[in-house]
Parts: C-alpha cells; sequence; structure tokens
C-alpha cells in the first residue's frame, strides 16, 4: 500500500490522502470446453466419419449431454473438404466443440468416447460464468479496504477522512494453462491418442486448479 499525505497545491487545493487495495479470490471453472475429433483414421478407415457421429451423440446424449446447447461443429468448410470424394485413400474428419460444467463430467466423457473408437479428445479451454459480476464483487470489496486503509492512517493524526476525488482501477485474471490443470489420468487410458481400455471403465481423474481473480484499486479521498 503506498499512500501520501500533502496540504501544498497539487492536481487539487485541498489536503488529501492517496491509498490503494487489492483483493483476490479462487474459482472454481464451470464451463470447461472440450475438442472432440472424429476421424476415420483413428478406426483404421472400418467406421465413416457419419457413423462415428451417430454413435457420439448417442453416447452424449444417453449421458445426460443436451446436444443442442453443449455440442457445436467447427470450422465448418474444412471439416467437409473431402466430403463428396469417394477414394480409398482419403480419410475424412470432423472437429467438434462440446462444453461441459464438472470435471467429473469431463473425464466421463473421455473415457466414453475412447470406448466407441473416439480417441482424439482434448479440454483446450476452461471458464467461470459467474466472472462480470465476481469481478464487481470484488471492485467493491477493494475499495472498502481503501477506505478502511486510509480511515486508520488518519486515526492517529486526529483527523477525519472526506469523500473520494479520485478512483481508478484495475482486474486481472490467472488461469494456467490447461496442461498444467490436468492432476492425473486413469491408468490404460489417455488423454489424446488411441488407447486400450480396460474392460471395466471409469472416469478420468481430472481436476482443475482454480482461477485467480484480482482486483486493485487507487483512491484519493480529501481529508476534512
Amino acid at each position: 500500500m503506498n499512500s501520501a499525505y500533502s496540504q501544498t497545491k497539487n492536481f487539487i487545493d485541498k489536503p488529501y490522502i492517496e491509498t490503494g487495495a487489492k483483493v483476490d479470490t479462487l474459482v472454481v471453472p464451470d464451463r470447461i470446453f472440450i475438442s472432440i475429433l472424429i476421424s476415420e483414421k483413428d478406426t483404421k478407415g472400418r467406421t465413416s466419419v457419419e457413423d462415428l457421429e451417430i454413435k457420439m451423440t448417442s453416447k452424449l446424449i444417453s449421458m445426460g449431454i443436451d446436444i443442442s446447447e453443449q455440442l457445436a461443429l467447427n470450422d465448418l468448410s474444412s471439416n467437409f473438404k473431402h466430403f463428396f470424394i469417394k477414394s480409398s485413400d482419403v480419410l475424412k474428419n470432423k472437429q467438434y466443440s462440446l462444453l461441459v460444467y464438472d470435471a467429473v463430467t469431463a473425464g466421463k466423457i473421455m473415457v466414453a468416447l475412447e470406448s466407441i473408437d473416439i480417441s482424439n479428445v482434448t479440454i483446450f479451454s476452461t471458464e467461470y460464468s459467474k466472472k462480470e459480476e465476481l469481478i464487481l464483487h470484488l471492485k467493491e470489496k477493494a475499495i472498502q479496504k481503501a477506505k478502511l486503509n486510509a480511515e486508520t492512517l488518519l486515526k492517529p493524526l486526529g483527523q477525519n477522512l472526506g469523500k473520494a476525488l479520485f478512483v481508478s482501477d484495475t482486474n486481472s485474471i490467472n488461469n494456467l494453462s490447461v496442461q498444467q490443470q490436468l492432476q492425473g489420468r486413469t491408468s490404460g487410458v489417455r488423454i489424446r491418442g488411441a488407447a486400450s481400455i480396460k474392460s471395466e471403465l471409469s472416469p478420468l481423474e481430472i481436476e482443475f486448479d482454480k482461477i485467480k481473480y484480482e482486483s486493485s484499486v487507487s483512491v484519493i479521498f480529501e481529508i476534512e
């Protein structure tokens, strides 16, 4: 915390005190984006992309996924680039983005898709859905803390804090990379690439680091 007291001319003609404060919090991400690449290469051409799509959507629906809201096809032009080419040496693929809301579901989906020959599945992004409300709350707490700091500094001087004359703030988010966030995986299952699955499937043990949100303020108060 930096503070200054002045009764000389500066940018204002009043005695003032300047102080700052910083607050932060950690939250669990509740929007997890999974990239799903459906490729005929995974089955060495034995299963078409269309059949893999049907299997994927059926599997996701059976797991309670709302595919109309949570599943999206990425890069439509490239996905259909070879759609009408009927050649044995052309293997088609499509890429989807799937939104889930917790790490447990993400792990279950990875294992479930692996069991139907869809193994190119990765987690590429995490978010917190209520970040805007959280940032506003942190701003409020930072201002309150700055005011308390100023009052504490003035109390030994027997002076009173007046109205705020100037306020500035900054926000920051610290979200570790997905590779750093993945804490573990079930034996026999790989997140990327083909893998052999044991007869009894269990969800990947995925745990995400919390996202850190931070707000800092600088405030100039009048001294009464």
